[in-house]
This record gives C-alpha cells, sequence and structure tokens, in this order.
C-alpha cells in the first residue's frame, strides 16, 4: 500500500468552504499578475488571508541567500525589494485565543521547513507567524494548515484579529469562569461575517477571566471582555464587564467600561452591533485616526452607548446566536490522571528545581499544573515544534496554549510528569528558566522584517536576554519580578507601553550619520489587564541600553520602599529624577571613535532607515463596495474558464451571478443589510439604481443595466456556447457600468 501524498491527506480532511476560499484566493492571485485585479484591492485581500510583504535589503535575506524575483507582466510593479511578488514574505497563521494540538504543532514544524526559514515565530497577539514565504507557496500553505483545522483568513488587514484570552483560563485559581470557550464561539462567529468587512482600520478582541492580573490585557483593546458573575433569582449567571475603544499604537488609549454586566446570552449580538457601529461612523479616509478609540473619543461614551443600543434593535436574528448553548463542547480535559510529584532534590534532574521554581504553576484541580516553555524571541525551530507536538501526545493532550507574552503553556500536566517533560524540554533547549521573570523579553520582529521598524527590538532583545540571564541568579528578587517589553517603532507592537521598562526603536542623526535610537519607556503596568500606559523620557542610543537597563534596575532595588513596584516609585520619584539618571548615556561617541554606535544589534552594517517601506499592519481602506466589484469580475472570469473547459451551463450559472455581484455591492452604499438572495437584489437594485437611473452610463444609457435584469427571465440551462459567450460579454460590460456609477457617488459624495 502506497503512503499518501500531502494533497490526498489535504484532500480528505479539509473543510470544503476553505477549500473554496483557498481557490478564489489563487484565481485572485492570477488576476493581479494578469492585471485584472488593481494592487489596492488584492493587497487587502492577501493581508485578509494572513499574507505580508516584508522588509529586505537589496533583494537579500540576510544570510545572503537571494530571493526569488517575479513581477506583474501588466508592467505596474512597484521596482525594488520591497514588493510582495519580489521577495519572500511573512504569512500569519491565526490561533485563536492561542490555542493548538498536537497535530497543528507538527504541521507548523514541516511547513516552516518546507516554505519558509525553518522558524515558527510566536507573536503578541498569540498567532504564529512564518517569515521568507514566497507568495507563490501561500495557496497550497493554506490547504495544508485548513487539513490540520487552522486558517488564515482575516490574520491581518482592516478585519477583526486574532481574538486572544488568558492562556491559563480554566485553570487559573483568580478567574470567574473559564472564558476560553467564549474567545472561540466569538472568532468563529466573527470570521467572515459579512457586516464586518468595511472597517477603516482592525479591531482587536481579548477575554480574561479576571480584572487583576495581566493574562487578558483588555485594557488596550477594541473589544475587551473580563469574566463576572452575578446572583439572578439565587441563580448564578455568567457575563463580562465590556470594554471598548482601548488601543496602544503610537497614542494608547485604556479602554472603557461600555456594560457592567453583559450576560453571556448577549455576546455576540452586542459585539456585532460595536462593531457594526463603527464600520459605519469610523474615520475610513485617515488610517491614522481609523481605530475604534478615535471613534469613542469623538462621540463620547454616552453618545457611543446609544448608538449601540440603537444598533442592536435593527440587527437581523441570527440562528448563530445558538452557538452560546454548545459552549461546553470546547471546554479542555485532561489526557492523565492528576498526581502530586514527590520527589528528592537530590533526585531531582539538573536545572528542574530552577525551571519549576519559575515557569511551573499548579493549576486549580488537584495534582495538576501548567508549564511554561520560554521561547526566546518566540521563535521555535521545526524539530523544537515536533518535540512538544510529541510531548502533548504522551502526557497533556491537546490542552497547548500560545501566550502574549511569546511562549508556550502546557496544561494540565499530571504532577509527577513534570521531571520527564522537563528532560525532553531540555534535550531540545526548551528549559530555559525564565518565564515571567525579567529575561523573558516580549519583542516585535522590528528591523528584521518589519518595514516599519526603526530599530533591532530583536537584536537588543537577544542582547538583553543574554546580559540577564549570565547574572540571573544573582539578581535582587524585585528586579526578577520585573518585565521589559520592546518595539521597533512607536506603534507599540511588542507592547512597550504596558512594561515595567519598555524601550521603542527611533533613528536620530548624528553629525551627518545615522545612528539607532530607543526612546526609554517607564510608568506602565501589566497589572490589571494593562493598567497603566508608560510615557517616553528620552532616547538613548541603542548600543547603550543595556547601561539604561542596568541603571534602572539597581535605581530601583536601591530606591524602592517596601512593596513597591517600579511604576509607583517612577510616580513617587517623577519622571524627570528617573531620566536624569540616564543623562550620562545620551552622548553618542564620534564615527572615527567608536563606530559600532553607528549599527544595530545583531546587524554589523551602517545603519540606515533607507530600506523602510509603508507598512502593511493596516492596508489599504478598501470599501465592500469595492470588494463586491472586485468578486463580480473574478466570478466572470471563473464564467469565462468554465466556458473554455465546456461546462456551457456552469458558466451561464456564472455570468448571472457575477451581475447579482456587482449589483449587490452597489446596494451596499444605500442598504447594509441587504439579503445574499438574487430576488431581493434585483428588487432593491432595480428601485435604488435602475429606477433612479443612478446606474445608466453615460454612453449606453440603461442598456447595460438592462442585461441584468433580461438574463435573470432568461433560461439557466441547455443553452448554446457563443450565447453563453455573449452573456459573459454583457456581464463584463454590467460590471463597468457599476464600477463607472460607484465612481460616479463617490465623486459626488466627495464634492
Amino acid at each position: 500500500m502506497t503512503s499518501q501524498t500531502w494533497k490526498e491527506i489535504v484532500q480528505e480532511k479539509i473543510d470544503p468552504d476553505l477549500t473554496r476560499q483557498i481557490d478564489v484566493f489563487s484565481q485572485q492571485m492570477q488576476l493581479r499578475q494578469d492585471g485584472k485585479i488593481s494592487e489596492k484591492v488584492f493587497a487587502e485581500t492577501r493581508l485578509r488571508r494572513g499574507v505580508y510583504g516584508q522588509r529586505y535589503d537589496n533583494g537579500q535575506r540576510h544570510d545572503g541567500v537571494e530571493t526569488k524575483q517575479l513581477s506583474y507582466p501588466c508592467g505596474d510593479t512597484v521596482k525594488g525589494p520591497n514588493t510582495v511578488w519580489d521577495a519572500p514574505g511573512m504569512m500569519r497563521i491565526k490561533i485563536p485565543y492561542g490555542s493548538l494540538t498536537s497535530e497543528q504543532m507538527d504541521v507548523m514544524g514541516d511547513l516552516s521547513e518546507e516554505y519558509a526559514d525553518g522558524v515558527s515565530h510566536i507573536t503578541t497577539r498569540q498567532d504564529i507567524q512564518l517569515h521568507f514565504v514566497h507568495i507563490d507557496d501561500t495557496p497550497d500553505l493554506m490547504r495544508r494548515l485548513g487539513a490540520a483545522g487552522i486558517t488564515t483568513q482575516e490574520a491581518c488587514g482592516n478585519v477583526v484579529r486574532n481574538v486572544t484570552a488568558c492562556p491559563t483560563a480554566g485553570v487559573c485559581g483568580g478567574e470567574a469562569f473559564d472564558v476560553s470557550p467564549y474567545a472561540k464561539a466569538l472568532t468563529f462567529f466573527l470570521l467572515g461575517h459579512e457586516d464586518l468587512q468595511d472597517f477603516g482600520r482592525k479591531i482587536k478582541v481579548s477575554f480574561s477571566g479576571c480584572g487583576g492580573e495581566a493574562c487578558g490585557l483588555v485594557s488596550f483593546h477594541d473589544l475587551g471582555f473580563i469574566g463576572a458573575t452575578r446572583i439572578v433569582d439565587g441563580k448564578t449567571e455568567k457575563g463580562f464587564a465590556f470594554y471598548v475603544g482601548g488601543g496602544l499604537g503610537a497614542v494608547p488609549n485604556k479602554a472603557e467600561l461600555l456594560r457592567e454586566f453583559l450576560p453571556e446570552k448577549d455576546l455576540f449580538v452586542e459585539s456585532l452591533a460595536v462593531m457594526r457601529v463603527f464600520a459605519r461612523l469610523g474615520e475610513k479616509n485617515n488610517r491614522t485616526r481609523a481605530r475604534m478609540k478615535f471613534l469613542l473619543n469623538k462621540l463620547g461614551l454616552e453618545e457611543f452607548t446609544r448608538l449601540v443600543n440603537e444598533e442592536r434593535k435593527i440587527i437581523p436574528e441570527d440562528p448563530r446566536w445558538d452557538y452560546i448553548d454548545t459552549l461546553d463542547e470546547f471546554l479542555d480535559s485532561p489526557l492523565k490522571e492528576g498526581s502530586k510529584l514527590v520527589m528528592a532534590t537530590s533526585d531531582a534532574p539538573k536545572g528542574f528545581p530552577e525551571w519549576f521554581m519559575t515557569n511551573v504553576q499548579q493549576q486549580r484541580q488537584d495534582g495538576y499544573a501548567t508549564a511554561t516553555i520560554s521561547c526566546p524571541l518566540g521563535d521555535l525551530s521545526a524539530q523544537q515544534m515536533r518535540e512538544v507536538a510529541s510531548i502533548m501526545r504522551e502526557y497533556t493532550g491537546d490542552t497547548l496554549r500560545a501566550s502574549v507574552e511569546q511562549n508556550l503553556v502546557l496544561r494540565w500536566i499530571s504532577e509527577q510528569d513534570l521531571p520527564a517533560i522537563y528532560k525532553r524540554l531540555a534535550d531540545v533547549g526548551l528549559a530555559e528558566a525564565s518565564a515571567g521573570t525579567i529575561v523573558d523579553i516580549t519583542a516585535c520582529p522590528g528591523t528584521d522584517t518589519c518595514k516599519l521598524g526603526h530599530a533591532s527590538s530583536r537584536g537588543l532583545a537577544a542582547e538583553l536576554r543574554e546580559n540577564l540571564g549570565a547574572k540571573n541568579s544573582q539578581l535582587d528578587e524585585a528586579i526578577k519580578d520585573l518585565r521589559i517589553k520592546i518595539s521597533g517603532c512607536f506603534n507599540s507592537c511588542g507592547q512597550h507601553h504596558v512594561a515595567d521598562i519598555g524601550f521603542y526603536g527611533v533613528g536620530r542623526k548624528v553629525k551627518g550619520y545615522m545612528v539607532p535610537h530607543f526612546q526609554v519607556v517607564v510608568g506602565g503596568e501589566l497589572r490589571g489587564n494593562g493598567d497603566s500606559f508608560g510615557l517616553a523620557i528620552g532616547a538613548i542610543p541603542s548600543k547603550n541600553i543595556p547601561m539604561a537597563v542596568n541603571i534602572l534596575t539597581e535605581y530601583y532595588v536601591a530606591n524602592r520602599e517596601a512593596g513597591e513596584t517600579f511604576k509607583s516609585l517612577v510616580g513617587r520619584v517623577g519622571k524627570t529624577t528617573i531620566k536624569a539618571s540616564l543623562k550620562e548615556l545620551i552622548t553618542v561617541p564620534g564615527y572615527t571613535e567608536d563606530k559600532s554606535y553607528y549599527s544595530d544589534w545583531g546587524d554589523p552594517r551602517e545603519y540606515t532607515t533607507g530600506d523602510m517601506g509603508e507598512g502593511e499592519c493596516a492596508g489599504a481602506v478598501v470599501t465592500l463596495t469595492e470588494f463586491g466589484l472586485s468578486e463580480a469580475e473574478r466570478i466572470a472570469f471563473d464564467a469565462q474558464t468554465k466556458l473554455e473547459a465546456g461546462q456551457v451551463d456552469e458558466a451561464a450559472e456564472l455570468a448571472l451571478q457575477s451581475m447579482v455581484t456587482a449589483a449587490r455591492a452597489l446596494i451596499k452604499i444605500q442598504f447594509l443589510d441587504i439579503a445574499d438572495d438574487t430576488n431581493v437584489v434585483l428588487e432593491e437594485f432595480k428601485t435604488r439604481f435602475f429606477d433612479t437611473q443612478l446606474i445608466y452610463d453615460p454612453f449606453a444609457g440603461a442598456k447595460f443595466a438592462r442585461y441584468l435584469f433580461r438574463q435573470a427571465d432568461e433560461p439557466k440551462t441547455g443553452i448554446s456556447a457563443p450565447i453563453v459567450h455573449n452573456r459573459i460579454e454583457e456581464a463584463l460590460l454590467f460590471i463597468e457600468a457599476a464600477y463607472s456609477c460607484y465612481a460616479r457617488m463617490s465623486t459626488a459624495d466627495a464634492a
């Protein structure tokens, strides 16, 4: 019996709807190369499937390997290495609330070897990213992920991003209840939801089981839910304290409490109402002001609440709201019975006691523990991914979580198995005893791969980890509890605002030369779901940042009062005093005196910001109408391929479907909730665009518009190929008329 190929395995296991989506994306890629889809629309399309461009220097990887060179045949390629077609990029893989199975870990390990650079990178939003992936390979990569139950849909772009949650939800002793099932249910309720495709910027959602810890970081999310309970008629009712309008970025904003108690049954409709208000009223033109926090600040909480209440009244009933009744299906269960760890100190493996102290926490379930796998810089090799998967199969089952701290959390470990698991992790370099300490540094990709990076956040993080790790055993206990977070620019992807000590990259010109610097941020706090945002107190040359960390931590030990946090110390002594302690580090020696200051960590080349590009995190704002018209073109093209293949009836149906899709796209300008029903679309289109003559083409009058109504009335099967050919021609003309109508309406609105 021959073994199956991956394509045969995928065909058996992948969801048919996901197959269709990926096939559509492949088709859109071809249409873009043929010049039949604009770069603006395609860019947002690929971002919504998790495909990013990536920063490069002269079309080379940092290890000197040449990248594959491609360009658009239509000739409108942007020249240079920073286009998605000119060099490998990044694939973001959406991992709802960080939950991973052993099969998924194996698959991503394999894919990182076959399609990327052999590394899986955990992000600060519990996603996985693969870098140095070529866009040509992304459809196959998506299919193999899909067969393992993973999607990249809406991992990027102006959509609802990955829903995050506490990695210890369900096993923590301080939570109201397990929020994991709610995070999962809301993820799949919102995924691809038609009402949520018209945002000016992204939406981030988080769940936390309690208000006091940092696991969920609800305070800086657009929508944040903190588990809560109340007694109603003698019964305990589950719900959430519901927060809206939080965000980090260049100017952080703390979320505001919209509902003191949102009953669990209202989770879906309330979330949808908030997002529909944002989609309708949020900024679309100026993307720097397009997050929900700006809309909330503009309207005020009272008016925003009123609009949400009104929106709830008009949202059509949705049978998917019943998901809330099936949440018990999403709960974790242990693989093995719990047992207490009984071990003499002399029998413990080398390094185990230190690892146990920092990386292991007892669960609220007797006999079980969680163990955090420290992943320096959030990176795991393919071998490490597969070994963790093997450990899961033997000891814990499919209960693993990725964390916003860029680590992995093994849950439901029977305590007696901890030494054996430690040995397995140590064998592959994953037993570092640093979780939750100052050594456990968070960092975004920075200049390694991000087009917006000003300085090497990963390079600095690696340097600090090495320095602090070397003296970890000698560090004062107060210092061990501090957290450092680093971003490569002001956008706070590394969450520097909520660290005890945060840094973000900037560039400074010194005597004619560019020098990498980091702004020092103090006053932030992780506890309380990211309760306090720090502020920058000054820029310091990158090469002096390790000394800055030494000075700040030593100052903290010498001057803190009993039990005082670093944030409290900063508040008591003042930022002026903290800044003064660092003043000797500001000076940059001359270029000939010490050239090391003029290169960045991990990169010996002379520092420059010349290879920066436009960031892709937000993407261009593409309206629902633009998406709909682009989809209509794709369907019309599909009709042509069906006709060429002799599938005449299918081609005829697609010709009509393309026109209905274009008509519905126009209707959405006036009527967002238009049903996906051909008869309803025809009626609404006639009333809103045909009878009013809005669709009338300046040259053809009502001729092109009538093609839709005539084809809707004509036979759909048994038609000759020449007639269907004509129908496709008519469909293309109708779509062009729809584009023209949209352009006229947009111009009128702008005027």
